[in-house]
């Protein structure tokens, strides 16, 4: 997957997770995953921003550790967001989920990858 496609794909991401937190209910459950999902789910984009300037391969390394941590994250706040029917609409939990999902696979191969050509 070329760069560019990828920091796209990290962007449209990123805005799923925000119409999902705007359109979540105002119940201290959803506030406070709301406030978790918001920050994990949006820093993916940017950090992985801040990997393409990576100073060495192991500065790239270790911030692409810190994008698949925060995705991680991301994933396990969709889980109990969904489980918990905290959100009304089930297809866009799902959707959000399974690319969160497949962003993880990416980057858990890009991380191998880059650490074997270290």
């Amino acid at each position: 997957m070329k760069k560019y496609n990828l920091e796209n794909r990290l962007i449209k991401f990123s805005v799923l997770i925000i119409e999902i937190v705007n359109e979540m209910p105002n119940s201290i459950a959803c506030k406070t995953l709301s406030g978790q999902i918001i920050r994990s789910g949006t820093s993916v984009s940017l950090n992985y921003g801040e990997a393409q300037s990576g100073e060495s391969r192991k500065d790239f390394i270790h911030k692409m550790k810190i994008v698949l941590k925060e995705l991680r994250e991301t994933f396990v706040a969709l889980q109990i967001i969904h489980e918990a029917n905290l959100f009304s609409d089930s297809d866009k939990i799902i959707e959000a989920k399974k690319e969160n999902n497949e962003l993880i696979s990416i980057f858990v191969k890009s991380i191998e990858t880059a650490s074997k050509n270290r």
